[in-house]
């Protein structure tokens, strides 16, 4: 059985759909499965462990009706049996139609008459779990599995030469994913400082360590200014990226791609969420604790409820 999943979003998208990737996977073990991702997405698939190809297609792109007829094209040569539509779009619908795939599965919404089966999306449950409800036309009405991922050897090595290198090997640390996806995602310089500050005067021996990446060198620059004794680590993709975050004994992070992340490695994870929607992206675990915006921005959660989060669980 050959299929193929639709699935635009962002990198977190990506993760949260990997446990209907992997449960389709577990029922179908012979089954190849592709997947369709924006070009900004295709980095999560590094650390997959179910896909056999990764295709990319700018669904928000202004495409022109060649750039659809390529698209419509290089799907139907992969000759596929099933085709598992994520997004609720009256055209995608109309173009896996035009591709003349057996088994078209979608939500019920727009493009819906061109689909096979349709799923009524319950959009008040984990977000994990809608995603999984596709799998039912297939014969898998099981409960969704937890998150998890493949991280390559070799990022696993990286990642234990890393913690060589910043002194954590053996300590355990604490690891801030401070860079958050938005402005009302974004928890401010002087919060961070103070968190980091009373961190260190109640656990003195636990080293903090920050995530530096494209978005938050601003952020990271004026953290090694006002503080003393922080690391550092900035890993090059997604499969160093994860294992470091494995390693760490807790991850403070706001809400962005590399959430997910720590949720599907099983790190204590605490998270600053703008609003209680985006508690939807989040699993019921004992091993991860929100702190959720009354305003609808994270600067709002005041440093003192997060240090209570940390020290009182």
């Amino acid at each position: 059985m050959r299929v193929v999943a639709l699935v635009p979003g962002s990198i977190d998208n990506q993760i949260l759909f990997f446990a209907t990737l992997d449960d389709l996977k577990r029922y179908y073990p012979h089954a190849q499965i592709d997947v369709v991702v924006e070009p900004k997405s295709k980095a999560a698939y590094r650390v997959s462990k179910s896909v056999h190809d990764v295709l990319t297609f700018d669904y928000k792109d202004r495409n022109s009706l060649a750039d659809w007829g390529n698209f419509v094209g290089m799907i139907r040569d992969r000759e596929y049996d099933v085709a598992i539509i994520v997004g609720q779009s009256w055209f995608v619908g109309f173009l896996m139609w035009l591709t003349g795939i057996t088994t078209r599965i979608g939500y019920q919404g727009q493009g819906a008459v061109f689909l096979t089966h349709r799923i009524a999306p319950n959009l008040s449950q984990y977000v994990a779990k809608t995603y999984h409800d596709l799998l039912k036309p297939l014969k898998i009405d099981t409960d969704c599995p937890a998150l998890s991922v493949n991280v390559p050897k070799i990022d696993i090595e990286w990642a234990q030469g890393e913690q060589k290198r910043l002194g954590v090997n053996e300590t355990g640390f604490i690891l801030i994913n401070g860079g958050g996806a938005s402005l009302d995602t974004t928890y401010p310089e002087e919060n961070w400082r103070q968190i980091i500050e009373a961190c260190q005067q109640k656990q003195p021996d636990l080293p903090i360590v920050v995530i530096k990446e494209a978005n938050n060198q601003p952020l990271v620059k004026s953290l090694l200014q006002s503080c003393d004794n922080i690391q550092v680590t900035s890993p090059e993709d997604i499969g160093k990226l994860t294992a470091i975050i494995a390693g760490a004994s807790l991850m403070l992070s706001v809400e962005n791609s590399y959430l997910q992340l720590s949720i599907a490695v099983e790190t204590y994870t605490i998270a600053l969420l703008n609003s209680t929607e985006s508690l939807k992206l989040l699993p019921t675990s004992e091993k991860v604790l929100t702190m959720t915006s009354h305003t609808g921005k994270v600067a709002d959660i005041s440093p003192q409820i997060v240090l209570e989060k940390i020290w009182g669980g």
